[in-house]
């Protein structure tokens, strides 16, 4: 939810009349170690947005990732020239799009205004 902030992505605003909201959800998860011990805590936020209806409350939709077989063309092609390969994780992607249309989320539970 700090990323939510620092990337200016959201306000919080009073409920809208007559707009469909989708809900939050928390996901939890715990990374454990080969030994059984506790690695670390993860915590994923996720939209319910299985909720909406396209035409209605969304367009379209579309999450931009590569096809396995891509991926592994390129890199014969980059080993067969000797091309040097660098790999990043950009874990808030998806806090840089650009919505055409108006999304109204509520906070997950336990959330306080």
């Amino acid at each position: 939810l700090n990323e939510f902030e620092r990337f200016e992505v959201c306000e919080l605003v009073p409920r809208p009349d007559k707009v469909i909201v989708i809900t939050l959800k928390l996901i939890y998860k715990v990374k454990l170690n080969e030994l059984g011990g506790i690695l670390k805590n993860k915590v994923r936020l996720v939209a319910r947005g299985y909720r909406q209806e396209e035409g209605i409350e969304f367009e379209e939709s579309f999450a931009l990732f590569s096809r396995l077989e891509a991926i592994r063309i390129f890199l014969a092609y980059a080993a067969h020239k000797n091309m040097v390969v660098y790999q990043m994780d950009v874990k808030t992607m998806f806090l840089n799009g650009n919505l055409r249309e108006e999304v109204y989320v509520s906070q997950p539970d336990g959330f306080v205004d």
